[in-house]
């Protein structure tokens, strides 16, 4: 399934954040591997500092084993259906594992672009403590 993350780094965690990004270290250790650093490349920020992001995800609840990985940097405002669950092969079972090779994030991703700007060129150009 796709999620729509909505979520604001905490206080004091962009330098951490960029850090785990550039290493390719965010995420380490999780069953979802790259999809971390995919979610950074493609999130969105709003004026207001709030990051947007596609995510998939088969867990239930939402995020359950990707979000010990997002709350140490962000603080998750919202996590909700990207788009109808009956739309889903994988949710409505028409082909079990089907986000796996399903083009929704890639349309989903394709229309936040026209929103906001860039998550990581906004993060970057966060003041950064020695």
């Amino acid at each position: 399934m796709r999620y729509l993350v909505k979520a604001r780094v905490k206080p004091g965690n962009e330098k951490s954040l960029l850090d785990a990004i550039d290493r390719q270290t965010l995420g380490q250790g999780s069953i979802a591997g790259d999809e971390y650093q995919h979610d950074m490349k493609h999130a969105r920020v709003d004026s207001a500092g709030v990051a947007t992001w596609v995510e998939t995800c088969f867990c239930d609840p939402p995020l359950e084993e990707e979000r010990p990985y997002w709350e140490k940097y962000f603080e998750l405002l919202v996590v909700k259906d990207a788009h109808a669950r009956r739309n889903c092969r994988h949710e409505n079972g028409t082909e079990p594992w089907a986000c796996c090779d399903c083009d929704c994030t890639e349309k989903l991703e394709a229309k936040l672009q026209g929103q906001g700007e860039s998550f990581l060129a906004r993060l970057r150009e966060c003041p950064r403590s020695p």
